[in-house]
């Protein structure tokens, strides 16, 4: 993330392929988002599963798929300081540095 490479932040990256989050760690990203639960799904994902997002009306079916295929997953997520943001575009990052 070069805006925190830039702003001289430290932080971890957390390869979710290899290291799926936990449903713990899922439940409190999304605890911390501002946004719909529903924008933890990467963009066309849904296209590669055959699922619909209008299946995933509860924060239980979002935790549920991204359990099952963790590549589904929009990411980064950042979170710090108590507070979480979907970093796409990148300069969200910001939202969350101050």
């Amino acid at each position: 993330m070069d805006i925190l490479r830039e702003r001289n932040v430290e932080f971890d990256v957390i390869e979710y392929i290899k290291t799926p989050p936990s449903e713990s760690e899922l439940r409190g990203f999304l605890s911390l988002l501002e946004n719909d639960p529903k924008e933890m799904f990467h963009p066309g994902s849904f296209e590669k599963l055959g699922r619909n997002l209008n299946d995933f009306s509860t924060l239980d079916d979002v935790v549920g798929l991204l359990l099952e295929h963790p590549e589904a997953m929009n990411r980064p997520v950042c979170i710090r300081n108590g507070k979480a943001v979907i970093a796409r575009p990148a300069e969200l990052v910001e939202q969350i540095l101050d």
